[in-house]
């Protein structure tokens, strides 16, 4: 049986090719790949995302020269509601979200409110070369401060921190108030079980157990319901806590 002839590899065929002086067709070329899509130039640091500015009110209180009136127009530029008081010797405005006000000697006794119990988020305004007092500025506790000369940068940076401290205080204050409260139900709550292991007879865990039971049925805090019964010791007898 005769023998078939067996086709040359590529490579010899590659070899024939370029000694006949043709060159093989240039096989696919790999795609370059495009290249990465400038992205967007990030928008001006004048511009507060509008969930943190919405409906805000600002009080600027300083002169309206040309720093002043620089301040005033990049926190309107923000999307705030601002509102200018000069002159002002009389206790500053509360009646605003965030307050612009001037550094002196006598911004401790015109802040209306005692030191930590603040109502709204405070920015002092640092003169640029008038010495300033630490212990005054201590005294005030402001949320932010912002130094002259003003700059865009700066008065953002200003507007965020005070409002975001402003807001942090105020969740502290209020999971200080319901511990203070909590504290009061578990006293009250003690004075309670006094009264009711006299009156009833029963030690500390079935008078705690009846309350239990009774403000469960009554819908209503065991604190509450405790609270009851020792406004109404007269009529159970004498409380000895």
């Amino acid at each position: 049986m005769p023998e078939r002839p067996i086709a040359p590899g590529p490579s010899v065929a590659r070899s024939r090719a370029r000694r006949a002086g043709k060159h093989p067709a240039p096989g696919p070329r790999a795609e370059t790949p495009a290249p990465p899509s400038v992205s967007q130039a990030p928008p001006s640091v004048s511009q507060a995302p509008q969930s943190a500015s919405k409906d805000l009110d600002v009080a600027v209180v300083t002169a309206r020269d040309e720093q002043g009136a620089f301040l005033i127009r990049e926190l309107q530029r923000l999307r705030l509601r601002v509102r200018h008081v000069w002159p002002s010797n009389d206790p500053i405005p509360s009646d605003a979200d965030v307050i612009y006000c001037d550094y002196d000697a006598s911004l401790s006794r015109r802040v209306p409110w005692a030191s930590g119990e603040a109502r709204v988020a405070l920015v002092a305004i640092l003169p640029q070369t008038d010495p300033i007092s630490p212990d005054m500025l201590e005294a005030v506790t402001p949320d932010a401060v912002l130094a002259r000369p003003f700059t865009v940068n700066a008065i953002l940076a200003s507007f965020v921190v005070a409002r975001s401290q402003f807001l942090y205080q105020r969740r502290l204050r209020a999971k200080v108030d319901r511990l203070e409260e909590t504290l009061r139900a578990m006293r009250t709550i003690e004075r309670a079980k006094v009264i009711l292991m006299d009156a009833r007879s029963m030690d500390a865990d079935q008078a705690y157990a009846f309350m239990r039971a009774q403000a469960m049925a009554r819908r209503m805090q065991i604190g509450t319901f405790a609270a009851g019964i020792v406004a109404s010791t007269e009529f159970l007898g004498p409380d000895r806590s």
